[in-house]
């Protein structure tokens, strides 16, 4: 089994930014494809960004967050990064990061294993 742990979320100031890390256990790391997902009280749970599996070449992001974060991966130390710039009152939600055995992880497919979630939140 895949265990995900989020971390790097916390209170911000609009137009800040955070960088979100996930750190991945075990040995078939580069197979996933990985993502990030976010959930907002009351609302639905919304895939924001896909990185494909192996050399992470292929990035997906829903058009909420395109051009304001980037998602990579970094293989050698099993670990994947939400790196979010300008940071709106509207991006407040728990982040969850995703992991599918898939080449690509995009809204439409279903993911095989989850992190716990960290919190973001930022005021106006």
């Amino acid at each position: 089994q895949v265990q995900l742990v989020e971390s790097g979320g916390g209170l911000v100031q609009a137009g800040g930014s955070l960088r979100l890390s996930c750190a991945a256990s075990g040995r078939t790391f580069s197979s996933y494809a990985m993502g990030w997902f976010r959930q907002a009280p009351g609302k639905e749970r919304e895939c924001i960004a896909g990185i494909s599996s192996w050399n992470g070449v292929n990035t997906y992001y829903a058009d909420s967050v395109k051009g304001r974060f980037t998602i990579s991966r970094d293989n050698a130390k099993n670990m994947v990064y939400l790196q979010m710039n300008s940071l709106k009152p509207n991006d407040t939600a728990s982040y969850y990061c995703a992991a599918a055995r898939a080449a690509m992880l995009h809204p439409t497919m279903t993911v095989n294993y989850w992190g716990q979630g960290t919190q973001v939140t930022v005021s106006s």
